[in-house]
């Protein structure tokens, strides 16, 4: 492959990561969104008896965007050093790193029922987005 073509094909790749970012950052507003005009108290859970933190838009656009730019800076490390077993190894990773993560919503107090299950929806979405899109931009060779 000659050196325009291998400088292409990183332009796709990182186009196409950064859209599978965008997107997961995306569903969260979306979630978020819907929460909103159902007028749901968007908190985070708290220590002790006290109410929680309001959870904004951008709250919800800096933790979405970090944690797909994390997975995407994951995966781009495992195509170096792991290349044979990249994707595998870094879905395993995404889905205990998904499932720890629901502890957030489901843990501390000041945070009614109705906020937890969408945060809990917010967790979802953004990792369905990844682990389901994010894998499909690695390499094919493993």
């Amino acid at each position: 492959m000659s050196s325009a073509s291998t400088e292409q094909a990183k332009g796709t790749l990182w186009q196409r990561r950064a859209v599978v970012v965008l997107a997961a950052v995306v569903a969260a507003v979306v979630v978020w969104g819907v929460a909103r005009a159902f007028d749901i108290d968007l908190r985070s859970p708290s220590s002790g008896s006290q109410q929680g933190d309001s959870v904004g838009i951008g709250l919800v656009l800096a933790v979405s965007a970090l944690v797909s730019l994390a997975g995407w800076g994951l995966l781009a490390l495992l195509e170096r050093f792991a290349a044979a077993r990249a994707r595998i190894v870094w879905t395993v990773v995404a889905g205990v790193v998904f499932l720890l993560s629901l502890g957030g919503p489901w843990s501390g107090d000041g945070v009614d029922t109705d906020a937890r299950l969408v945060l809990t929806a917010m967790h979802v979405v953004v990792t369905a987005v990844l682990i389901t899109q994010l894998p499909r931009t690695a390499s094919h060779s493993g």
